[in-house]
């Protein structure tokens, strides 16, 4: 079973999936092989579906930091169609420049006119993968797109960013989409982080989409205000909730205002394209992505997919670009043998670049040697 999530910045889930695929058929040209590109709510998420047969619908939202870009989303044919967006496409970390990265002003405006293009697909179910983010407005931007407004103190409409939370006084939810109702909306999160705190939306992760020491502090308080003007506004406080932190907050929103279910991502996908069932009398199974670290632990696809793996009986290797050591240690006490692609360790632009190559070649040498250890 070959089931890797995209190396981000080298391969796509597919591209992984072929060289992984290619250098087993070159040292195992015997071997059964069952290919399954996975994802876990980030990016490629849309891809999988589409790879599922469903369809490509594309359309001009506004980008992270306001300027359009064009996204698509996946809709199946059912007589009671269910899509799957992807923030990542919208709000996501992918549509800027490094210098541009700024969480300040970075909006999920365009993730909610994804959504809002969704819903007028007729979509009654609606997965958004929770993802390679650019931003930390606890989703407020999505909400704005779908018809709600946000005021100051001085009855003034806030500005778009997770920054202007700060000055936040009064969330008016009566323009809200009104087709949201009966609509079943699901968030596909990598993470099971909470809205706030030291693992939250800001602190946790506002630090990799450019933030600053003094902009994490600045986020933090502005989310506060959100999640305490949000329970005035609903008379629940779900900020605590594991999933709202994901996509910087973007998690918070669909689980207080839309009512939304949190699930890992990788489970969502998994169930999707039959994992499981394509496990049934695996010996191996081979995933990976392309760094494997502490938030690999927090639940993203390869331990998604060696939980089914195990259970469907398989072993699991997993290749990685890049590998931290305690992350290694606590996937081998699960029985996970993680392998590096590049051995000796490459610059990082190196075996970016080389990733499909290093891949292929690592590939090659495991079922070289799960080849002998059969034989």
């Amino acid at each position: 079973m070959i089931a890797p999530d995209k190396f981000k910045g080298s391969l796509t889930a597919a591209d992984a999936a072929r060289a992984i695929e290619r250098g087993v058929r070159i040292a195992w040209p015997e071997r059964e092989i069952v290919v399954l590109p996975m994802a876990d709510g980030g990016e490629g998420t849309v891809d999988v579906f589409l790879a599922g047969g469903w369809e490509r619908v594309r359309c001009r939202v506004r980008g992270p930091l306001g300027a359009d870009v064009e996204a698509a989303f996946a809709l199946s044919s059912e007589r009671e169609p269910r899509a799957v967006v992807e923030m990542a496409a919208a709000s996501g970390l992918a549509l800027l420049e490094r210098a541009d990265y700024d969480p300040l002003r970075a909006t999920t405006f365009g993730t909610g006119e994804l959504v809002r293009e969704a819903l007028a697909r007729g979509a009654r179910t609606i997965i958004v993968g929770l993802g390679g983010s650019a931003t930390c407005d606890g989703g407020a931007g999505a909400l704005c797109a779908l018809g709600a407004r946000m005021f100051d103190a001085e009855g003034r409409d806030l500005a778009l960013g997770g920054a202007a939370l700060e000055r936040l006084a009064e969330i008016d939810l009566r323009g809200l989409d009104p087709r949201l109702r009966g609509v079943t909306l699901v968030g596909a999160a990598d993470v099971d982080a909470p809205l706030l705190g030291p693992c939250g939306a800001s602190r946790g992760f506002a630090a990799q989409k450019g933030a600053s020491l003094a902009d994490v502090p600045r986020l933090e308080r502005a989310l506060c205000r959100f999640a305490e003007a949000a329970a005035t506004a609903l008379g629940v406080d779900v900020r605590d909730d594991a999933g709202c932190g994901a996509a910087g907050g973007l998690g918070f929103a669909l689980r207080a205002f839309l009512e939304a279910r949190l699930e890992r991502g990788i489970d969502i996908v998994a169930d999707a394209r039959d994992l499981s069932g394509h496990l049934a009398g695996a010996s191996w199974c081979l995933t990976g992505e392309g760094s494997i670290d502490a938030q690999t632990l927090a639940g993203k696809t390869v331990l998604g997919v060696a939980a089914r793996a195990r259970a469907a009986g398989a072993r699991t290797i997993a290749f990685a670009g890049r590998v931290e050591t305690r992350a290694v240690d606590a996937l081998a006490e699960l029985g996970i043998v993680v392998v590096p692609i590049a051995d000796p360790p490459l610059a990082l632009d190196e075996s970016m670049s080389r990733a499909g190559e290093l891949l292929e070649r690592a590939a090659a040498r495991i079922a070289r040697e799960l080849a002998a250890r059969e034989d």
